[in-house]
């Protein structure tokens, strides 16, 4: 929102003075994660910036960390093990969290309030105590240390995410689209896939990505039910840190945040896309 023309000094002043404030807000917030890029291409072992850091000598700057990362069996072995579980969840908690909201939105549902709670608790409820009672379940069925019980339980976390964009797409959906499709002989089946899938396809993908952000960064879960074979990139990390301190952590964690902004910048593509089919300007 631009400033008006006849705008008096004092709105001036809050107008200038709230962006300067919010811009400072984001600099806080943002800075600690910042440090850690440069600091990734620390020559030295050091996790502070060297002397000849400071005075951008560039023999002080190294990729010796990234390099330490294609070298090393256990950070390839967590890359591998986060990518498969990241991917699999993610399908499953896609599918699983579209039904779901197609479900939900139906008009005569029954419980709705009460069903979208239960979804979307493992959002609100701790993560230590989803984890635990992870760990208690999946340890009777036999899938505490197992590939499919870690798949099972990131897409637990990530159903949440899938339903409430799908849903915030299915906002102002019009029935008659779907009534039109039955009239002209199309079944259910047809009619998802040719008119309500691509209406909510931004909404699925943007529940996707969250999905998958959440399962690459989730270590609390892992640490509970995952064994020595389905270490991830975060629990690599927290055993980095308690084990052998390495600045190739900060370069995995320089590689995650790239990884990251880039989820980010897809999900705000897909959503001014979104709005774009919808009718809804900004």
């Amino acid at each position: 929102m631009s400033l008006p023309v006849h705008a008096t000094l004092l709105e001036r002043f809050s107008y200038y003075g709230l962006r300067c404030f919010a811009a400072l807000v984001l600099f806080f917030l943002i800075i600690p994660i910042l440090i850690i890029i440069p600091l990734s291409f620390n020559a030295e072992p050091f996790f502070t910036f060297t002397e000849g850091m400071l005075k951008l000598d560039p023999d002080a700057y190294s990729l010796r960390w990234y390099r330490n990362i294609w070298e090393s069996q256990e950070w390839m072995l967590s890359i591998k093990n986060s990518m498969i579980v990241g991917v699999c969840a993610t399908l499953l908690a896609m599918t699983l969290g579209t039904l779901a909201a197609l479900g939900l939105s139906q008009r005569h549902m029954p419980f709705k309030g009460a069903i979208m709670g239960l979804l979307i608790s493992p959002m609100i409820v701790p993560l230590i105590i989803s984890a635990a009672s992870m760990y208690f379940f999946f340890t009777k069925v036999n899938l505490a240390q197992t590939y499919l019980g870690v798949i099972m339980a990131h897409a637990v976390l990530g159903i949440p995410f899938v339903i409430i964009t799908v849903t915030a797409t299915l906002v102002g959906f019009d029935e008659n689209l779907t009534k039109a499709s039955a009239s002209l002989g199309a079944n259910p089946r047809t009619t998802f896939f040719k008119v309500t899938f691509p209406l909510i396809r931004p909404g699925v993908i943007s529940g996707a990505l969250f999905a998958f952000a959440t399962s690459f960064d989730e270590v609390v879960v892992v640490l509970f039910i995952a064994g020595t074979d389905q270490r991830t990139i975060p629990r690599e990390m927290w055993a980095g840190m308690r084990e052998q301190l390495s600045p190739t952590i900060l370069a995995v964690a320089t590689l995650l945040i790239l990884l990251s902004v880039m989820l980010l910048l897809t999900v705000e593509l897909l959503r001014r896309r979104s709005d774009r089919i919808r009718g809804i300007s900004e």
